[in-house]
C-alpha cells in the first residue's frame, strides 16, 4: 500500500545521488541498542506485546485486510534446504581443488593453465581490458542521472511486512504518454503513515533535498534523498531511548527520549516560511513543534482529547497552526501564544485530513470519516461569541472516508478529493457552492493520498492500497480543459 506521497520541487535533487558511506562502528552499534527485541524476546513477552499493540491503535481501517502469511516458517524451511545444499556443493569444490596439496603447487598460476602470467598488469590503466571502463562509469551516470526538468515525487509503501520509501522520476516529455520510474528506494524500519518534504540545510549549504516520515513508531525520520542505498536517517526526532521486556503476563518497560511523541505519528506539516520547523500529530493526543536543525522539540500542546490525525501551517501566516483530531474538533493557534486556548471549530466525525485554502488566506477544508467535506472561514472565530462557530459549506463527496484532499495550485477552487471508496474525484468549489466535475476509479484500491505539485499543476498523483503509484493528466477531462481556459482567459485580460 501507499500511506502518503510528496512532491520534491524540480530542480532541487541531486542530478547523480551520492552512494551511502557504509555506517561507522558506533553507528552500528546504536542500530543494535535502538533495534527490535530478538524472536525469544517477543515469544517470551508475547501477551505483553499484544497489550502494547492494543494501546498503540491507529486508523486500522487503512491497512489492507490481506490474510497473514507465516513467511517466518516458511523462510527457515528454504534456509534450511539451501544450506544442506551448500555444504554438499563446497565438499566437492574443495575435493576438486585439493587443497591439501595447494602448497606443492609451483607458483598457483598453473591451477589456471599455462602463459598466464603475462596478463598481470602494474595497474589498471594499463590493461587493455579495461580501456572502456570510464565510458562505462560515464553511461552509468547518464542512466541514474536526474534531469533539472524530471519531477520526482516519494511514496511511502509498504509490502509484504518491508516499508520503504520509493523515490519515482517523472520524465519531462511531450509525449502523450507518462514515463515514470522508480529511480532508488530507502528501506524504513517502521510502517510508515505520513510525510513532509522540507529543504532545510540539515548538513550545511542553502538548502537541501529531505523527507521527514511518521510511521507506527514515536519517532519521526528525516531521510536524505540525495543519497542512494543509505541505511540510517539524517535526523531522528524523538523515539524510545530503552526498551526492556517484563516477565510473563506484564507490559514491557518502554523508556522514550526527551519531548518524544508516545505513540505513532499520524501527521505531518514543514513550515515553508520558518524552514527548520516541523509541526506533528500523534495518536498520543499531543501536538508538537520541531527544530529539526536542532534535532529537539520546542513546545508541545495538548489540547485535543483524542488522536491528533492532520496538522496544516498557514501559507500567510505561517506562526498560524491548524490541528484535527479523532475528538471532531479543528484547533487554530498561534504557536507565538500557546496558553491561549486557541479556537475550535466543530465537525460532524473523526477528521482525516486539512487544507488551507492557497487563495483565500482565511479558509480552510477538513475531511472526515464519514465522506463528508467542511470549508470554514477562520474570521467567523469570534473571540468574545460562545456560539458554534458555522461552516461555509458541507459537501457529501464520498460513500466511505475522505482520507486525502488537494487544492490544484494554479487553478482557484479545483480541489481533488480521495477515499476508501476508491474513487477520485474533482469539485468547483467556486462561490462555496461546491459541484463534481470529474471522476475516476484510478484502478489503485482504497485512495489514500492525493497531491497535486506545484511544477506540474495539471498531474495528480494517486496512492493506495494496491501499492502503485497512479498519475491522472486532469487536463484530458473536458471539463477541467474548459475551466482551465477560462482561468486563462480572465488572466489574460487582468495583464492587459
Amino acid at each position: 500500500m501507499i500511506a502518503a506521497i510528496s512532491w520534491v520541487p524540480k530542480g532541487v535533487a541531486k542530478s547523480v545521488p551520492a552512494a551511502a558511506e557504509p555506517p561507522s562502528k558506533e553507528e552500528i552499534e546504536e542500530i543494535l541498542k535502538s533495534g527490535i527485541l530478538t524472536k525469544s524476546d517477543e515469544a517470551e513477552n508475547g501477551e505483553a506485546d499484544e497489550e502494547t499493540d492494543q494501546e498503540m491503535d491507529v486508523d486500522t481501517s487503512r491497512k489492507d485486510n490481506n490474510d497473514e502469511v507465516d513467511h517466518e516458517s516458511a523462510v527457515a524451511d528454504a534456509h534450511n534446504e539451501d544450506s544442506k545444499d551448500t555444504t554438499v556443493d563446497l565438499t566437492d569444490a574443495l575435493r576438486e581443488l585439493d587443497m591439501d596439496n595447494y602448497d606443492d603447487e609451483e607458483d598457483g598460476i598453473e591451477l589456471f593453465g599455462p602463459g598466464l602470467k603475462d596478463l598481470y598488469y602494474a595497474s589498471n590503466d594499463m590493461d587493455p581490458y579495461l580501456k572502456d571502463k570510464d565510458d562505462n562509469d560515464s553511461e552509468e551516470e547518464e542512466d541514474t542521472a536526474i534531469k533539472p526538468d524530471d519531477a520526482v515525487i516519494v511514496c511511502a509503501r509498504n509490502e509484504d511486512d518491508v516499508s520503504h520509501l520509493e523515490v519515482w522520476i517523472l520524465e519531462d516529455s511531450t509525449d502523450a504518454d507518462l514515463n515514470m520510474y522508480v529511480h532508488h528506494d530507502i528501506i524504513i524500519p517502521a510502517f510508515p503513515l505520513c510525510t513532509a518534504w522540507l529543504d532545510c540545510p540539515l548538513k550545511g549549504g542553502e538548502k537541501g533535498n529531505f523527507i521527514a516520515v511518521g510511521s507506527m513508531e514515536p519517532a519521526i525520520e528525516i531521510w536524505d534523498l540525495d543519497i542512494m542505498d543509505e541505511v540510517q536517517p539524517s535526523v531522528i526526532l524523538g523515539g524510545i531511548a530503552e526498551k526492556k521486556k517484563g516477565k510473563k503476563g506484564k507490559k514491557k518497560s518502554i523508556k522514550y527520549k526527551k519531548d518524544s511523541h508516545t505513540d505513532s505519528v499520524l501527521g505531518l506539516a514543514w513550515n515553508k516560511e520558518y524552514r527548520n520547523v516541523l509541526a506533528s500529530g500523534s495518536a498520543d493526543k499531543s501536538v508538537k513543534i520541531w527544530d529539526v536543525s536542532t534535532g529537539t522539540c520546542n513546545l508541545t500542546m495538548t489540547d485535543h482529547v483524542d488522536k491528533v490525525q492532520s496538522v496544516a501551517w498557514n501559507p500567510f501566516k505561517p506562526q498560524i497552526l491548524l490541528s484535527g483530531s479523532f475528538d471532531r474538533s479543528v484547533l487554530l493557534k498561534d504557536v507565538r501564544q500557546p496558553s491561549h486556548e486557541g479556537f475550535k471549530f466543530s465537525v460532524a466525525d473523526q477528521v482525516e485530513s486539512l487544507k488551507w485554502d492557497p487563495n483565500a488566506e482565511h479558509s480552510f477544508l477538513v475531511s472526515l470519516e464519514n465522506g463528508t467535506i467542511t470549508s470554514f472561514d477562520i474570521r467567523a472565530a469570534n473571540p468574545s461569541s460562545t456560539s458554534e462557530i458555522k461552516p461555509n459549506f458541507t459537501l457529501h463527496a464520498h460513500d466511505k472516508a475522505v482520507c486525502s484532499i488537494s487544492f490544484n495550485p494554479l487553478v482557484p477552487n479545483l480541489l481533488a478529493t480521495g477515499s476508501l471508496d476508491k474513487t477520485v474525484k474533482l469539485w468547483d468549489l467556486s462561490n462555496n457552492q461546491p459541484s463534481c466535475i470529474a471522476t475516476r476509479n484510478p484502478k489503485a484500491g482504497a485512495v489514500f493520498s492525493v497531491s497535486f505539485s506545484d511544477d506540474c499543476p495539471f498531474l495528480l498523483a494517486i496512492g493506495g492500497s494496491k501499492g502503485k503509484l497512479q498519475m491522472w493528466d486532469i487536463l484530458s477531462e473536458d471539463a477541467i480543459a474548459k475551466k482551465y481556459e477560462q482561468y486563462a482567459q480572465k488572466t489574460r485580460s487582468k495583464s492587459k
